[in-house]
């Protein structure tokens, strides 16, 4: 069993930083992607920002040069730093893992969300 325990989320005034942990806690045997998402009320889930194996970064255009994505393998744990934050960043954001158990296939597991509230 596989859980993803994010944490960091909070309320932020425009212009601050937070920064978001999410920790993979169960046997998982590889992790290929490690990303983020957000979604604020009344739109559809966006990718704000993901992380290959190697370190290969990509971002949504929304955020580039804002927040930094990164990683810790051995702690199994993806991390979002959110810099010069706007109250359009207010929403859910919860991480997404792409990894999988010993002798299964890859698989995407996702965490519950942790609320991000940038006031203005």
């Amino acid at each position: 069993q596989v859980q993803l325990v994010e944490s960091g989320g909070g309320l932020v005034q425009d212009g601050g930083s937070l920064r978001l942990s999410c920790a993979v806690i169960g046997r998982i045997f590889s992790i290929n992607t490690m990303g983020w998402y957000r979604q604020a009320p009344g739109n559809q889930r966006e990718l704000v920002a993901t992380i290959t194996s190697d370190g290969s970064t990509n971002y949504a255009d929304s955020v580039k040069g804002r927040f930094t994505i990164s990683r810790d393998n051995a702690k199994n744990t993806v991390y979002l730093q959110m810099n010069a934050t706007k109250p359009e960043d207010t929403g859910v954001y919860c991480c997404k893992v792409n990894g999988r158990l010993l002798h299964y296939a890859f698989n995407d597991y996702w965490g519950r969300g942790t609320q991000v509230t940038v006031s203005s």
